[in-house]
């Protein structure tokens, strides 16, 4: 392998010289987010707000942190709605609430110095039909949300906070000790191992038989309302809405997913922060599902599960919807604890395309950029563009594609044994349910200190296809691993492992080196498995002396 003293040195330079060009952008008033993407997206519409403000001090309003304000954000609202829309300004103080619920052409604004604080009364959010983990199906009525509204936003520079830690469950691996001990004093019940807190015997009853949260044998409303407090609401909320902006709020301490935004067209998010428990299940930051026309920009994460995530319905229902997330750009943001920083699946049975995502920073992710799905799902990812994304301290992998996704954290996942990467899995027939994830263009990554470099783990029977990673330099404990995929590109990638080969191939196709450096002195390439075609490896740097071919069967790995 090419040595890495001086070459690697003048690589990261180059590298980090050019994110710093693209970077520079962001205070630049002359740039615009929508040059250079390489697909067709209009701009996207700001929500039509008229010009008329009103205070919910107006309606009976008492920020005093004790009084409950739901009647009075309600009237609120119902008076703009009758006027043809506006903005209800929430004041300083600390407003104390049930639900939000939002009109056509109306906005919610916190003034700098507001708290919109959500209480934990069960009864003030009854069980209403909606769409979770990709599913339709009965959740508690959201904290805040709109359903079937066009123009509506969420402004301000104050906080906005869920409450959420009364209403969920939680790991007894995931806290200290002396907090462990405290919550076990509080009240609730444990599971039958003792190693989960449940608030209620009733969310226990829930979780009892649930496909992660869903439970399996709820057909009815009326199953749902027997286990309504497992039916943890989402924060945030818009559904089947038009004009959607997020702008400038503190979103914290959600009971379940912190904002879900699905079957929107026109969504802007900006200079938001995400902040939830790292410990806080299904804590996920932002999920944008079977949306068209989204800008995500400015905004940072810590979350208790996936960050950034993009999804379109799961398995059947998924499929019978239809509707893919596309045109999305997602620029200039930070994502610290998560499941995953940028993150595409597992529910994507209603497909995924045209996604670009550059100048973002993980920090502290358990995996940088997160593809996953599973036998089952169906749906097409594919057009994603990914550049300029610099990380440090990440859990397992810096970019994982997992077809084998079993519900898990990919920390979890590593830390149960779980994950199939066989050298010759068996074949499943291909149909509706089978996933694909193709056409995927990565470069200018920069990480310190993963666990893997890379995992491409696709199927057999449908390999990850058509996948670029260039101009990437990876620090990590053990190198990157390419199984089941075809058509990859490696153009210009340094992968710096501390143990193990710095790149292992197994049953791939068509795949192509170039400009590859590691460290000397290492493997460089290890070829496994059965089903491997065309392999060529073509560098300066790169020797058969170099590198440890073993199990060849049938397969044809060229050095030039």
């Amino acid at each position: 392998m090419k040595r890495l003293l001086p070459s690697l040195f003048v690589t990261i330079v180059a590298i980090v010289a050019l994110a710093l060009v693209f970077r520079s952008c962001e205070k630049n008033p002359k740039c615009d987010i929508y040059d250079n993407i390489p697909f067709d997206m209009p701009r996207v519409e700001r929500p039509n707000i008229p010009n008329r403000a009103v205070s919910v001090e107006d309606f009976g309003g008492k920020g005093d942190g004790v009084t409950l304000n739901t009647e009075a954000f309600a009237k609120a609202f119902a008076h703009l709605a009758s006027k043809g829309g506006g903005k209800v300004e929430v004041p300083a103080g600390v407003w104390f609430t049930g639900p939000i619920v939002l009109e056509n052409n109306t906005e919610l604004h916190l003034s700098e110095d507001a708290i919109i604080v959500f209480s934990a009364d069960r009864d003030l959010y009854p069980v209403v039909a909606t769409i979770f983990e990709g599913r339709d199906t009965y959740r508690c009525q959201p904290l805040l949300s709109a359903f079937g509204k066009h123009d509506v936003a969420v402004t301000g520079k104050g906080i906005i906070d869920g409450n959420g830690d009364p209403w969920r469950a939680v790991k007894k691996s995931k806290i200290a000790p002396s907090s462990w001990s405290k919550i076990v004093k509080s009240g609730g019940v444990l599971s039958d191992d003792g190693n989960t807190w449940y608030p209620t015997e009733n969310f226990k009853k829930g979780a009892g038989d649930a496909d992660q949260n869903i439970a399996r044998w709820a057909r009815t409303k009326e199953d749902f309302e027997s286990i309504r407090d497992f039916l943890r609401p989402v924060m945030v909320n818009f559904k089947d809405c038009q004009r959607v902006l997020l702008e400038g709020p503190v979103f914290q301490n959600s009971p379940c997913w912190n904002i879900h935004i699905a079957i929107c067209k026109d969504l802007i998010v900006n200079n938001i922060a995400i902040r939830c428990p790292w410990y806080a299940q299904n804590g996920d930051g932002i999920d944008i599902e079977s949306c068209k026309n989204v800008v995500l920009t400015n905004s940072w994460i810590d979350a208790g599960d996936d960050a950034l995530c993009i999804k379109s319905g799961k398995d059947e229902d998924g499929r019978k919807r239809g509707i893919p997330t596309e045109n999305v750009i997602v620029e200039n943001c930070t994502c610290y604890h998560g499941h995953g920083g940028f993150v595409v699946g597992s529910e994507m049975s209603g497909g995924v395309k045209n996604v670009l995502v550059r100048n973002c920073r993980f920090a502290g992710t358990d995996v940088g950029l997160r593809f996953k799905s599973t036998r089952g799902r169906g749906g097409v990812v594919e057009n994603i563009w990914i550049e300029n994304i610099t990380m440090n301290d990440i859990a397992t992998e810096a970019l994982l594609f997992d077809l084998f996704y079993g519900g898990k954290s990919a920390l979890e996942a590593l830390e149960d044994g779980d994950g199939n990467t066989s050298t010759d899995m068996p074949f499943k027939p291909v149909d509706e349910t089978t996933p694909q994830f193709r056409n995927i263009t990565i470069s200018n990554v920069v990480c310190r200190s993963a666990r893997r470099a890379m995992l491409f783990n696709g199927l057999p029977e449908m390999n990850v296809e058509n996948v670029v990673v260039r101009n990437s330099i990876i620090e990590a404990e053990v190198g990157a691993e390419i199984n089941e995929s075809t058509n990859v590109c490696l153009e210009g990638v340094t992968i710096v492992p501390r143990k193990g080969a710095a790149l292992k191939i197994n049953n791939a196709k068509n795949v192509a080196v170039s400009d590859f450096t590691c460290p000397e002195g290492i493997v460089g390439l290890e070829v496994t498995g059965s089903r491997n075609e065309n392999i060529a490896i073509a560098s300066d740097y790169i020797s058969a002396e170099n590198s440890k071919i073993i199990e060849i069967a049938e397969q044809k790995v060229t050095f030039k």
